[in-house]
């Protein structure tokens, strides 16, 4: 299974996430005021960022705005945003038109059923732990971490590590 994962992962080159369970554990707090407040994990900002410095692009697609997205998107550098997205799969190819890459070369982190499609039409689909039922099913893999609680650096370190990058990333640490 760690062997299909692996060979699953070499040839991506593109990460899409989606936000509310996987960024973040799917809670939407709103404040007083109806702001609304997001609470994102650290390990997943870092997994991202050493994506991005190993040339691997990341990508948000969702199906809500968000101004606390924005702002963390900002922060970590991910500059491909795609917001109030209603069907994501239907939106996949002028996302990858956009980054110029294909759906072989993209994998994509969901986690309830408006995802379902779009995970079976990228190269590589990632489910968090506590993913709908049927994603988990569906999924080429299935993190450890639930959303929020750092899948999204989970499947960070497995694409470096089966592009045989992981080494050259912890050079940066020791």
């Amino acid at each position: 299974m760690m062997m299909a994962i692996h060979k699953g992962l070499e040839h991506i080159e593109v990460l899409l996430l989606d936000v509310d369970g996987v960024l973040t554990d799917g809670s939407i707090i709103y404040n007083d005021n109806a702001s609304e407040t997001k609470v994102f994990n650290s390990k997943d900002g870092l997994g991202i960022r050493l994506l991005l410095d190993a040339g691997i692009q990341v990508g948000i697609i969702s199906g809500r705005r968000s101004n606390a997205l924005k702002h963390r998107c900002q922060n970590l550098g991910i500059v491909h945003v795609f917001e109030a997205v209603s069907n994501k799969a239907d939106e996949l190819n002028n996302i990858l038109k956009q980054i110029k890459k294909t759906a072989e070369q993209a994998a994509f982190i969901g986690d309830d059923l408006p995802d379902l499609k779009l995970m079976k039409k990228v190269g590589f689909s990632v489910a968090v732990a506590n993913a709908h039922e049927i994603l988990r099913e569906q999924a080429d893999m299935v993190t450890s971490a639930k959303g929020g609680e750092g899948a999204v650096r989970e499947t960070c370190e497995a694409i470096l590590k089966a592009k045989g990058l992981w080494e050259k990333t912890l050079e940066r640490f020791l």
